[in-house]
């Protein structure tokens, strides 16, 4: 990966970091929000046959998960296309 300055290369990982930690933040309200601090809440409502907050907890933070590291890829690969340093 090369970079035509050192203030593009920063202006790319700064972006980037940006965007790790936006969807790390998500990640983390799904997975320890509602899993964990909302769970009383959350069953009270019903989904597929399950309490919602359950789900959450067993099956619904890895769906997130998952659907996160696709965004991640999508975002960082339009990234790379802005600053030319995709393949």
């Amino acid at each position: 990966m090369s970079f035509e300055n050192k203030d593009k290369a920063k202006q790319y990982w700064d972006e980037n970091i940006k965007l790790v930690l936006s969807l790390l933040s998500i990640w983390a309200f799904v997975s320890f929000g509602c899993g964990i601090l909302f769970v009383d809440i959350l069953n009270k409502i019903s989904f597929m046959g399950f309490k919602l907050g359950f789900w959450f907890a067993q099956q619904g933070s890895i769906y997130v998960f998952l659907l996160l590291i696709f965004i991640y890829v999508k975002k960082s690969n339009a990234l790379d296309q802005k600053y030319g340093v995709d393949e």
